[in-house]
């Protein structure tokens, strides 16, 4: 389910005094229903996730078009890249961020992991395009549990980059997020722990 942005911006997250020139693209609940502590087995799905990120027929088709396209025109060399174009997210972090745990890179999709604390998770990604980033974070979802929230963080490069990814948005909409959040809800309802009987 998609959020408003407050979602996101009144909590007091980290990311909020590392990335105040990004956009803020995108908030989603995640069907992840879980406890207090349950972070780690969400960052733990992310990071060992195999397949297809976005399992539909639609994504798979818009992931081979952007593919392609991105092949064609140069926007996914190396070069633009992270610690190329873009410096990465890493640098502005503080000391206890730098000395605390990184997190997993995530297995299936080209995004390289920032920092992990408690509730948060930030991996990143950059090309030609965009310079982006995935936080995701835990939090009470008002019924006494807590759950996953997926944020989607953007900088733009420069025009191009914006009418990139407005270009996108309605893709975005219609064929990836509502698959990639029924993806997440599967996996996770697949390894819920077993409580031992008694």
């Amino acid at each position: 389910m998609r959020l408003p942005r407050t979602a996101h911006t009144s909590r007091p997250w980290r990311i909020h005094e590392l990335a105040g020139d990004f956009r803020l693209e995108d908030v989603w609940a995640l069907p992840t229903p879980g406890g207090p502590d349950d972070l780690e087995r969400l960052v733990h799905q992310f990071a060992t996730g195999k397949g297809d990120p976005v399992p539909s027929l639609l994504g798979r088709a818009l992931f081979a078009v952007r593919w392609k396209l991105g092949a064609l025109l140069g926007w996914d060399k190396p070069a633009d890249g992270l610690g190329q174009r873009v410096p990465t997210l890493r640098d502005r972090l503080p000391a206890d961020l730098l000395e605390g745990p990184r997190g997993p890179d995530p297995a299936s999709v080209s995004f390289t992991s920032v920092y992990q604390t408690h509730d948060e998770w930030v991996a990143e990604m950059a090309n030609r395009t965009v310079h982006g980033l995935m936080h995701i974070g835990w939090v009470p979802d008002g019924t006494g549990g807590y759950r996953g929230q997926m944020a989607v963080l953007v900088k733009p490069n420069g025009r191009f980059g914006a009418l990139y990814m407005a270009a996108i948005k309605p893709f975005r909409y219609l064929g990836v997020y509502p698959a990639l959040l029924r993806s997440i809800g599967r996996e996770w309802q697949r390894t819920l722990p077993t409580k031992p009987a008694g």
